[in-house]
């Protein structure tokens, strides 16, 4: 690929390392574990080129065993918002100005920095501080986080080479320029990666941005501030901030240079924040552009074709990997009656072997939830399902928090469609399976259509090909990202952009051309060389 003079590389998928016993990946992360559990870091706030240690100390614990201090970020007020912001735009003249080829240095660099020296360390910071089995962080705070540095960096000369045709005389351009103001970034906790890249995207495109992350994700976002800070990325250009989310927005929103906010996180802040910019656009400059992805009660409908043992493993994976804290997790699941009984034993004889423990042995395939605060969420739905005489529990069910936050993989079969945890997002190891009429497949795909809000992710399983183009007519608008005989999770980079709609977010797909597209304004520019020198065209001139 050529932009310009310079040629940029063409990028390639990280490979997945395997971590497997006696490797020599496993024995630096192991080793980068330990290191991390011997002691007790102090996590300042990043803003222009200070770091802002404040007399706010919040510890930070694995959520596999809360009785361990990893460390303490000192967390902000509204005087430090303020700041962040005033960092940002004084950055932004500069930043804006550099040429394309450096921001996109600093970027590859940041990408080569976590696929080699730091890629041991910042996955012990995913493990440790989100409770991430060695897999889910290899795959998430190395290779995707890498993916989008590098194909971002692809994917912005594409976007520049996108010129306008020019007529004789005239030579016509398209000029991307960031947005006017800056761009506030709100990141969740369950991919280091999607933290990594919100503010990134905009950066790498000449915006200047306000970063906060959620409290829960700080340990790891400490580390991607290390990497952007050795890559070169300028003082101001990402600020880094731990602020109560509704101190941070009650200013951040009334500002007039507010340009934008990239967002990952629930329906529900994402919905308020949209309204919130609404009643103050009066007060901007220009007109926010609003990013977000969002949640998901993602599915998998299997037909009577489908192969149930191949049905048993997506579910499996697709609702319990990350202990099903992804907007893609698989959390609803229409099985016809003619596989059911073979689908459940290959998941129940499963589920026997699962591991659940701490993340420092590898062997354990299930870890803790996040917090305390999700873990009686999830396990308030548990309950409620039990007391529901529609719902039977087929595996799990069972939950302790007194040294982790340990919840049981759980599988539901309901006999209601419309039961609760059919129809709510749980965002936990939670699967409710609904057993249909191998004859209804048609108006159960009406049914999964019109049973959630969402519209994320889903699967649909089936060697009938008819039934596979059925349910891909019929869902089309039930899932930004559809899979054919796989589970509903694991998006790359490059692959398959990410993103859903209805209330699932605006559907920008990170990952792809279409996201940075978002952070960059036109400008057309026409240069006529030989300028006109008489008003009179030809068809005036007498006969």
């Amino acid at each position: 690929m050529t932009s310009g003079f310079f040629h940029i590389p063409v990028p390639k998928n990280e490979p997945i390392l395997s971590y497997t016993p006696g490797s020599p990946e496993k024995a630096t992360l192991k080793k980068a574990i330990a290191d991390a559990r011997s002691q007790q870091i102090e996590i300042p706030m990043y803003i222009g080129g200070e770091k802002v240690y404040t007399e706010q100390r919040i510890p930070l614990s694995p959520p596999h065993d809360h009785q361990h201090i990893l460390g303490y970020f000192h967390e902000g007020d509204a005087g430090h918002v303020e700041q962040a912001i005033q960092a940002a735009l004084n950055a932004k003249p500069q930043w804006e100005q550099m040429s394309w080829e450096h921001r996109a240095a600093i970027f590859l660099k940041a990408a080569d920095l976590i696929a080699g020296p730091y890629r041991a360390k910042l996955n012990a910071a995913t493990m440790l501080g989100q409770s991430k089995n060695v897999f889910q962080a290899e795959i998430d705070s190395a290779c995707e986080i890498i993916d989008f540095l590098r194909f971002n960096v692809a994917y912005m000369g594409e976007i520049y080479q996108q010129q306008p045709i020019s007529s004789p005389g005239v030579w016509n351009r398209v000029e991307y320029r960031p947005l006017e103001g800056f761009v506030f970034a709100l990141t969740p906790f369950n991919f280091t990666a999607i933290a990594g890249n919100l503010p990134a995207s905009a950066a790498l495109m000449g915006n200047t941005v306000v970063w906060k992350p959620a409290y829960t994700q700080v340990y790891s976002a400490q580390v991607l501030m290390e990497v952007f800070q050795e890559a070169g990325v300028p003082d101001g250009v990402i600020n880094l901030i731990y602020v109560d989310g509704p101190v941070a927005g009650d200013i951040i929103f009334k500002h007039p240079d507010f340009a934008g906010i990239h967002f990952t996180g629930s329906t529900k802040v994402f919905q308020n924040i949209w309204k919130t910019i609404g009643e103050n656009i009066h007060l901007y400059k220009s007109y926010p552009r609003i990013v977000g992805e969002t949640g998901g009660k993602d599915f998998v409908i299997a037909h009577a074709s489908a192969n149930p043992k191949a049905v048993a493993i997506g579910l499996l994976r697709g609702a319990f990997e990350y202990q099903g804290q992804k907007c893609s997790a698989a959390s609803r699941a229409y099985i016809p009656h003619t596989l059911w009984e073979e689908v459940k034993n290959y998941m129940i004889e499963d589920l026997k072997t699962f591991r659940m423990g701490g993340v420092e042995d590898f062997r354990n395939f299930i870890n803790a939830v996040i917090d305390e605060r999700a873990f009686d969420k999830i396990a308030s739905y548990i309950d409620r399902a039990k007391e529901d005489p529609a719902v039977t529990v087929v595996a799990g069910g069972g939950y302790d928090k007194s040294k982790g936050y340990f919840i049981e993989p759980t599988v539901l079969e309901t006999k209601n469609p419309q039961s609760l945890t059919m129809c709510e997002e749980i965002f936990g190891p939670v699967l409710t399976v609904y057993v249909y009429n191998a004859d209804n497949f048609e108006q159960t795909l009406e049914l999964v259509d019109q049973t959630s809000p969402y519209a994320l992710t889903g699967a649909v399983f089936a060697q009938d090909r008819y039934a596979i183009e059925l349910a891909s007519v019929k869902l089309k608008h039930s899932a930004g990202n559809f899979y054919i005989n796989d589970k509903p999770t694991g998006a790359v980079v490059g692959q398959q952009p990410f993103g859903g709609g209805r209330a699932s977010g605006t559907n920008d797909k990170a990952g792809s051309l279409l996201n940075l597209l978002r952070w960059v304004s036109t400008r057309t520019i026409k240069e006529t060389f030989v300028s006109p020198t008489d008003y009179r065209y030809p068809f005036l001139a007498e006969e």
